[in-house]
């Protein structure tokens, strides 16, 4: 009888340590998953490994180039030094006006407030005029492809009420994207102390705003043309500044088709460029370059030059 009840005993004992074991694998097995499912929540991007394979000497002050089909950074020339960024700032300002705006040909009028400042500054613009009635996608081309900072005020202003509470949206936006070396002061690019960034960052935001299909659209638009409006009754055709300043895009197996240039005498001479070669995308995006408007296009020339050593 003793020997039966300890033999139960034994077994009941086996079958416990079994449902513990089986519990505790389990409890380690939700755990990882809620682990993982959480990291989801907050997404980072995608961090870009280094295969240095490029060497030229460029006029270029800071320059980084990323294939953006295999993720790798194929030349470096300090790409984490603290850049004045110029109207390459308009790429952040023309993302975040996308991602904000539900309806874009929702219309807007740019009051005489938004020119003031610009025209003390003698900021780059885009034509558009005081009182002048416009889609929210005119603003978009004309802030991207003249470079207008009336058409990036004016956006900041329709989609947060200023441009100030806009410019907290795009440092938002900035430290969402892990871009560790930025912060804005304005929405156009006009020079300021605290308004910095690196091209390293510059090419994190590009390679997450090329992934937006309306993105992509404006900022490899070579040119636009608006409807007629309440000023200008023909319209406006806008011509993309690194376009207008380039014969042509070709490239030995390729071409460039799309950028962003700037330009202040603190950042130099800047451009963020997109090239097809070969059937892969590369991004290039270079400050400091000598020069200015009048000049050789230094930024442009250090784009052939690179994106022809590929």
């Amino acid at each position: 009888m003793f020997k039966r009840k300890s033999i139960y005993i034994l077994l009941i004992f086996i079958m416990l340590l079994v449902y513990f074991a089986f519990t505790k694998d389990k409890n380690q097995e939700l755990g990882q998953e809620i682990v993982d499912l959480s990291k989801l929540e907050m997404p980072k991007m995608d961090k870009m490994s280094k295969e240095i394979s490029l060497d030229v000497n460029l006029h270029s002050s800071n320059a980084i180039l990323v294939n953006l089909d295999e993720n790798k950074i194929l030349m470096d020339k300090s790409s984490d030094e603290i850049i004045y960024p110029a109207s390459l700032t308009k790429i952040m300002t023309v993302l975040v006006a996308i991602e904000n705006i539900p309806n874009l040909q929702d219309r807007m009028v740019l009051t005489n407030e938004i020119f003031n400042n610009l025209y003390e500054e003698n900021a780059s613009m885009a034509g558009f005029l005081p009182n002048e009635e416009l889609t929210l996608e005119d603003l978009l081309y004309g802030s991207m492809l003249p470079s207008g900072g009336e058409a990036s005020i004016g956006l900041a202003e329709y989609i947060t009420g200023s441009e100030r509470k806009f410019v907290k949206l795009m440092n938002e936006k900035a430290q969402q994207l892990g871009m560790e070396n930025t912060h804005f002061m304005n929405a156009t690019g006009l020079h300021h102390p605290d308004h910095f960034t690196s091209v390293k960052d510059i090419a994190l935001l590009l390679q997450y705003a090329l992934k937006n299909n309306k993105f992509r659209d404006v900022y490899t638009a070579k040119r636009y043309s608006m409807k007629p409006t309440n000023l200008h009754p023909e319209g406006i055709t806008f011509t993309s500044s690194m376009f207008k300043k380039m014969n042509s895009g070709d490239l030995p197996g390729g071409e460039i088709i799309g950028g962003k240039t700037g330009y202040t005498d603190k950042a130099g001479l800047c451009l963020a460029s997109l090239a097809t070669i070969n059937k892969q995308e590369y991004i290039l995006v270079t400050v400091g370059a000598k020069g200015n408007h009048r000049t050789e296009q230094y930024n442009i020339t250090d784009a052939f030059l690179v994106y022809s050593k590929i």
